[in-house]
């Protein structure tokens, strides 16, 4: 039984998805830019370092970025000798009397097809339109925030007209062992039959993915094929690689076999993953546990990251260095979402829930007893936990999962009493 309190969200799920269109307050309706080069030239360290963060973020991945501290004429300077990038982003503390007269040595070396954004002092719209009449992109009145910025590059560059993306669900344990791809195939399977969402499964761990044995599947082709043939890949190639598990739900199953070696480069899912997106609304990555360039990249630029681990000292450990590491590589993104798997073992010594919790500074979603019964008739006969019992607390819970992560449900601070009370059900008191 969980002792977390959600609040559920009744909107239809495409209201809740991305929709690829821009929010200049909400980095995550922001979609990832294109491959462009960007120059920002800032006066104020305020605008500097919130280029410096735009650059860090994983919606930049893409775009070659190079901040310089300087003015107008500092870019009018450097660009008389050099090439202009896609886009120019300029703070300046001119008036908007002079405003356009510093515009015009930069304006004569500028390639035509390079894009020019302002940051300016003054909240004018007369100097708003009379820029927007000589070629300037956008105007924005400081102080500027980092989704301010995002928003008005991806106005620029991301059509907004394009087919939206998918939500990418990346589920990895703090230790081998946990759960974490059980719990990874359990809300998959939620998410597609309580929304009736198109789903897709990706099973990451090459060697050792359980996916298609949870699902009672042997499938001839996988994500194998997928990433060792980058150049192939296309939407009737993916299709030609998925199995269907339900009505809404695909997998990409692994090969499960040792007959290859299977190290990759920093970025060999990431054509898989675009493709993805644009395939579903929901991906759900079974990412093995293992700390590499590859594993790092995708839990990197994942929407979501849910983290499961059991209660012992190792998992604690092992916990807190990955939400550190994970802080600097999602560094504007909101924290990991924690799980607490196999509570209640019998004859195991265990750490106490809220003694886990305290040091990590995160409250868990979800808090899942030990069931060997029912997760072992569940894994046995190739079916979900929802399919053997799905009046037990255990679906219920996954239930609540499928329904957070995917945006439709927030949780509540957690009462002490509540973890109490599944200690006390647990036999722990």
């Amino acid at each position: 039984m969980s002792a977390i309190d959600y609040e559920f969200d009744t909107r239809p799920v495409d209201d809740i998805l991305p929709e690829g269109r821009v929010g200049t307050g909400d980095l995550e309706s922001l979609r990832p830019l294109p491959r462009i080069s960007v120059h920002a030239f800032c006066v104020s360290q305020g605008v500097q370092r919130v280029m410096e963060q735009c650059a860090q973020d994983r919606r930049m991945a893409k775009v070659s970025m190079r901040i310089t501290n300087g003015n107008i004429a500092a870019a009018a300077s450097m660009f008389s000798s050099t090439p202009t990038p896609n886009l120019i982003i300029l703070e300046t503390d001119a008036t908007p009397q002079t405003l356009l007269q510093e515009l015009a040595p930069l304006a004569e070396v500028c390639d035509p097809s390079s894009r020019v954004i302002i940051i300016g002092r003054h909240n004018d719209i007369a100097l708003y339109r009379e820029l927007v009449r000589n070629g300037i992109s956008e105007y924005i009145v400081s102080p500027v925030s980092m989704a301010e910025v995002m928003a008005a590059v991806s106005a620029i560059f991301v059509d907004p007209e394009a087919e939206p993306l998918g939500r990418t669900i990346a589920f990895i344990g703090a230790k081998g062992g946990v759960g974490s791809s059980t719990i990874a195939h359990n809300c998959a399977f939620g998410i597609s039959s309580l929304f009736a969402t198109e789903t897709i499964l990706a099973d990451l761990d090459l060697a050792y993915g359980t996916a298609n044995i949870d699902f009672d599947q042997d499938p001839a082709q996988g994500i194998a094929e997928a990433v060792f043939s980058p150049e192939r890949l296309d939407e009737v190639f993916l299709d030609r690689l998925l199995t269907t598990c339900s009505q809404h739900l695909s997998l990409l199953a692994a090969p499960s076999l040792l007959d290859r070696s299977y190290d990759f480069d920093r970025g060999a899912f990431q054509p898989l993953l675009e493709l993805l997106q644009r395939s579903a609304p929901i991906t759900v990555l079974d990412v093995p546990h293992a700390w590499s360039d590859w594993t790092r990249a995708v839990l990197a630029e994942a929407d979501e990251v849910v983290l499961t681990c059991a209660p012992d000292l190792a998992n604690l450990r092992n916990a807190k260095n990955m939400l550190d590491a994970l802080k600097k590589l999602r560094p504007n993104d909101k924290a990991p979402h924690l799980l607490l798997n196999q509570v209640g073992m019998p004859k195991r010594p265990e750490i106490a829930p809220q003694d886990f919790f305290e040091p990590l500074e995160i409250e868990p979603i979800a808090i899942i007893p030990f069931d060997a019964a029912l997760f072992g008739n569940a894994a046995n006969s190739g079916r979900m936990i929802s399919e053997i019992d799905a009046k037990s607390p255990t679906a219920e819970t996954f239930a609540q999962i499928a329904h957070l992560v995917t945006g439709r449900a927030t949780v509540k601070k957690p009462k002490r009493g509540g973890l109490d009370k599944v200690l006390g059900l647990l036999g722990r008191k």
